[in-house]
């Protein structure tokens, strides 16, 4: 046998070898209990805290706000989805403050023209035309726009 095949054949067997200490090492210990998943993936998930605060938890100290919204456009939008995360600010509300969007790329965000949104659904305008330098804010209530 010429000598580049031995060497070939060492070269795969040490490949080998060290493939299959790092598949010991690395891969964790349910891996495959349930298929190519870990099953342990499931009950690690299920014991996080949750961080989803659903709406009537910030009509409990946002009443009015919350009336005004009801009655807007913006009803089935949660408050999260434009102040961000909320269960820090309901537990400590002095201390975690929430973010009050501002500027007209926030609002362009769901509102600027685009073919791909329903025009019936989502009021869309035309950001670089419509109130150009001015805050949407400025004529808009983004609870009752």
């Amino acid at each position: 046998m010429p000598i580049q095949v031995k060497r070939l054949l060492i070269a795969f067997a040490l490949f080998f070898i060290v493939f299959f200490i790092l598949v010991y090492f690395l891969f964790p210990e349910s891996w495959g209990d349930i298929g190519p998943y870990r099953s342990l993936a499931l009950k690690e998930i299920a014991d996080k805290e949750p961080k989803y605060v659903d709406t009537e938890s910030c009509t409990m100290c946002h009443d009015s706000i919350a009336n005004l919204k009801n009655d807007g456009e913006h009803k089935s939008i949660n408050c999260q989805t434009c102040h961000g995360v909320g269960y820090k600010h309901v537990n400590e509300p002095e201390t975690n403050k929430m973010d009050i969007p501002k500027g007209r790329d926030f609002c362009a965000r769901c509102h600027a023209l685009n073919a791909a949104r329903p025009k019936n659904i989502i009021k869309q305008v035309d950001v670089n035309e419509h109130n150009k330098g001015e805050e949407c804010v400025s004529c808009h209530n983004p609870h009752k726009p």
